[in-house]
């Protein structure tokens, strides 16, 4: 796991100062702690912080192909880069390292743009084509490493986090108010859009390409709800648990120390369930517990520990918010409002400790539909089908007025809280249920101005948009493919993002693997819908 950044000016033929390319990496060095480079050319700047796993001794970055024509820098890794190297190797390209990155570089000189459909695993990548005089930036399918860039019609600057733009020299720091508005109904800002105007991040699944002619952004992948499979659920059961093992075992390539997160619960445990009976030597789990009972659930993880007889590290965490809030601040650079962003850096700090690559159980409750919500969603869908859309209004309009404790009450009673969302749409209603201020309320915390310049502007577009999009009339379906492109993205992986770069750590998603991931979304709502039953973890949204 690494830092990538850098600039490219369009027109220019100067040489970009080394020294502004540094001052960019020296703002992600916990992010690259072993070793750094860069590499600057007329109009070209790109900066590398690395955190070494994969070939310690010879993977140095930005690294070229043979002839210095092409630079690519990896953040993140590559899982299927061994396959891609002897079938490039075959085709005649020649390797100087055991890298991972560098099969990037021949398999763009092979296959052009298309090559970022060829890569499986999680990455945040640059490209420098001088023979073209374009960059080329890209990232992974679900989003697990972020990318953020800065663009006129002079130059683009790009990095892994926003400070390195604002350390790039003159970035305007004009506020994105429907961004600050998304943030207070949402609790995180969705791409593309950023806290800062002048700012994007790259949608994941796409790539960029920039030259003198301009910025292209281009989709390579989507994951599809269409084509649902009818197999029996044992059948089901046998495919997932191949799969499930073929993916976990990608993801135990490393030359460092490696280990998991265990919470107890389904998805971490599963992880650590394959990693046992792949690995040859007990695995190294790492959970946190709480004092208070109602949050500790270390009692599941020390079980699960204790099945698989795993080398478990334990700490009991006593937080005080107020000690790591400026640190946690400084990290993510744009507001984000998930509170679990604090223990999640509290287990990446004891994980630390013992292991530099982590594994996690992210994306199953958006796969699985694991959160709650989904299951009242369903439900809302239900009783509203059965009432007529203008018997609807009239029946339940009024209840707001009748009950409005309910408007303020926290999300997880509000999700609860069925009627409040019948008379709407089932996508309004679902908005309804994981906004964090509601669409009654959120005008109430802006003063006339801050509104009037709003414009109008609906956060439910962040959601609509997506809705629309999904390849199926199914609800649940379109709901999970909702949470796919905005809340998984934006929220869970990018809050594991930064608590485990905070502290070192790489932490890498097995159940995030994209053809996992196509796998099930064949599988129908009915059998996915039991999980969504009986998950009722006072985590889960």
């Amino acid at each position: 796991m690494c830092g990538i950044c850098g600039l490219f000016e369009f027109a220019q033929n100067r040489t970009i100062p080394a020294e502004l390319v540094r001052r960019m990496t020296d703002t992600i060095v916990h992010r690259g702690p072993d070793d750094d480079g860069v590499f600057t050319g007329p109009g070209i700047g790109l900066g590398f912080r690395r955190l070494s796993i994969i070939d310690v001794a010879g993977g140095h970055q930005p690294l070229s192909n043979e002839d210095g024509s092409v630079w690519v820098m990896l953040n993140g890794e590559i899982y299927n880069y061994g396959e891609l190297h002897d079938d490039l190797v075959a085709r005649g390209h020649r390797f100087a390292t055991r890298s991972d990155t560098e099969t990037i570089v021949h398999l763009y000189e092979e296959y052009g743009e298309e090559c970022f459909a060829r890569l499986r695993g999680m990455f945040a990548i640059a490209l420098w084509d001088s023979r073209s005089r374009q960059l080329v930036l890209a990232r992974d399918r679900v989003g697990k490493k972020p990318l953020y860039y800065a663009a006129d019609s002079k130059r683009i600057l790009f990095g892994s986090e926003l400070k390195c733009l604002l350390a790039g020299d003159s970035l305007a720091r004009d506020i994105d108010i429907h961004a600050l508005s998304d943030y207070f109904s949402l609790g995180y800002i969705p791409a593309p859009k950023t806290i800062y105007r002048a700012a994007n991040k790259l949608l994941p699944g796409h790539y960029l390409v920039a030259s003198a002619k301009g910025i292209r952004v281009q989709r390579y992948w989507d994951i599809s709800f269409a084509e649902v499979e009818q197999r029996t659920e044992e059948e089901w059961c046998e495919l997932l648990r191949h799969q499930l093992c073929e993916v976990t075992r990608m993801r135990l390539m490393s030359e460092v120390p490696l280990g998991a997160f265990l919470s107890g619960g389904v998805d971490s445990s599963s992880i650590v369930a394959m990693m046992a009976k792949i690995m040859n030597r007990p695995v190294t789990t790492c959970s946190i517990g709480f004092e208070e009972r109602e949050f500790d659930e270390s009692d599941y993880a020390r079980e699960v520990a204790k099945q698989f007889r795993t080398d478990h590290h334990e700490q009991i965490v006593r937080p005080n918010a107020l000690d790591v809030l400026n640190k946690l601040v400084w990290h993510y650079d744009e507001p984000f409002a998930d509170s679990s962003a604090i223990p999640t850096y509290y287990v990446s700090q004891v994980a630390r400790k013992y292991v530099t690559v982590a594994l996690g159980g992210d994306g199953g409750d958006e796969s699985f539909a694991g959160y709650r919500r989904y299951y009242f969603d369903q439900m809302e869908n239900h009783l509203r089908g059965l009432i007529p859309a203008g018997l609807r209004s009239t029946i339940f309009g009024p209840l707001g007025q009748i009950y409005p404790p309910l408007a303020g009450a926290p999300r997880f009673l509000r999700a609860k809280a069925t009627f409040q969302s019948l008379a709407r749409s089932p996508l309004e209603g679902y908005f309804n249920s994981v906004s964090i201020f509601r669409p009654g309320e959120k005008p109430n915390l802006f003063t006339p101005d801050f509104r009037n310049a709003l414009g109008g502007y609906d956060s439910i577009g962040v959601l609509q948009q997506y809705y629309d999009r999904a390849d199926t009339t199914d609800p649940l379906s379109r709901i999970q493919y909702v949470d796919i492109k905005t809340y998984l993205t934006d929220d869970i992986l990018a809050k594991v993002d930064r608590a485990s770069m905070a502290v070192s750590l790489e932490v890498r998603a097995p159940l995030l693997d994209h053809k996992l991931m196509e796998t099930v979304a064949k599988i129908p709502s009915s059998l996915k819908l039991v999980v969504a039953r009986v998950n009722t973890s006072s985590k889960k949204r």
